[in-house]
């Protein structure tokens, strides 16, 4: 896990290879293993390959929607909100739980946040996607994880440059 950790840099280019079938049963099995407060499972996934539908996600936010330029698939992560308190929490994991396995499989990825995040003035992004994918108004979008295979190597941050200062013992 750790060389995993060292490893993984948010990609935001992509070939235009797809990802194996064989591989993304394996992010759908990880989505569905990840972690949920009370084991209530609020989360749901749309898994998106169709490059039309990816090009309309594209356009869902005012800023930072790159990684869908050239993404393969795109997975949206949405949860029920009257199932669970914390269903916030609950996406967060399986997005990082997604990235992660991508991160293992050869794959590379990114988070692209919509939550409170704005398509335009006056409409959410949450909006926008929830009606472009037929949505339920109680299902809240936390993010879309992008994935596919990265169009340039990045490597992993130095141990040196990482913040130490933000590691306290025993009291702040």
């Amino acid at each position: 896990m750790i060389e995993i950790l060292r490893d993984r840099r948010s990609i935001r280019k992509y070939t235009e290879q797809p990802v194996e079938p064989e591989k993304l049963e394996l992010l759908k099995e990880a989505a569905l293993r990840s972690p949920s407060s009370k084991n209530i499972n609020p989360w749901e996934f749309i898994f998106v390959e169709d490059a039309e539908v990816i090009g309309k996600l594209k356009d869902c936010k005012l800023h930072g929607t790159a990684p869908l330029s050239t993404a393969p698939l795109a997975i949206v992560v949405c949860a029920d909100e009257t199932k669970n308190d914390v269903w916030i929490e609950d996406c967060s994991i399986a997005s990082i739980l997604l990235q992660l396995t991508a991160q293992s499989l050869g794959l590379g990825s990114c988070w692209v946040q919509i939550r409170n995040r704005k398509y335009s003035e006056t409409v959410s992004s949450e909006k926008y996607i929830q009606n472009l994918l037929h949505i339920p108004e109680n299902f809240r979008v936390l993010s879309i994880i992008t994935v596919g295979y990265p169009a340039t190597t990045r490597t992993g941050k130095p141990f040196t440059d990482l913040p130490f200062d933000k590691i306290r013992m025993n009291k702040f």
